[in-house]
């Protein structure tokens, strides 16, 4: 017998239908509708094919509409638009954080992981932000204070745009002028 797809409907004399569900070296694991699960050895000459994953019609998304959904969403509901690029200059450097007291050890973080953590915590703050905007018990005032918080931390972030490759990815604060 040929090597069964998962997804191959098969009939057992006792059992009656099934969909293989698993398939191990020696054994099939098949839900059939008389006796549920069942594990049957593959060269069982009481299995026969009644159809497999390949010739029936296709139902349901491909892999790629459902990373497009997923895409789409993820887009809408999470704020992260793009993602961002470390300068060329920080590619494969080291961030070195050395303590006062020289008997302690330093502690040594590639510059690209310290640059994740940077981007996930300003796409965080963007998720916030838009959560803040859009939740429906908060009224426009407690809006705008809590959004002084989110501005304020984008300006104590400023000091790490150094990292980005595009100054479109930067932190920005308030400045004078929106005071």
């Amino acid at each position: 017998m040929e090597d069964l797809a998962i997804g191959t409907r098969v009939k057992h004399s006792v059992y009656g239908e099934g969909i293989v569900s698993r398939s191990h070296l020696t054994i099939y694991e098949i839900f059939f509708e008389r006796g549920g699960k069942m594990e049957l050895t593959k060269y069982n000459a009481d299995l026969e094919i009644l159809s497999s994953p390949e010739q029936e019609p296709r139902e349901g998304l491909t892999l790629l509409e459902v990373e497009k959904a997923l895409a789409y969403v993820l887009d809408k509901y999470q704020g992260i638009t793009h993602v961002a690029k470390i300068a060329d200059k920080w590619k494969g450097g080291l961030l070195e954080m050395k303590p006062a007291n020289a008997e302690l050890q330093c502690k040594e973080v590639p510059i690209e992981t310290f640059f994740h953590k940077i981007v996930m915590l300003r796409d965080r703050l963007r998720v916030l932000e838009q959560n803040i905007n859009s939740h429906p018990k908060l009224d426009d005032q407690d809006k705008v204070q809590l959004q002084q918080y989110i501005t304020r931390a984008y300006g104590s972030l400023t000091t790490f745009n150094v990292l980005f490759a595009e100054k479109d990815d930067y932190f920005k604060g308030q400045s004078k002028k929106d005071e």
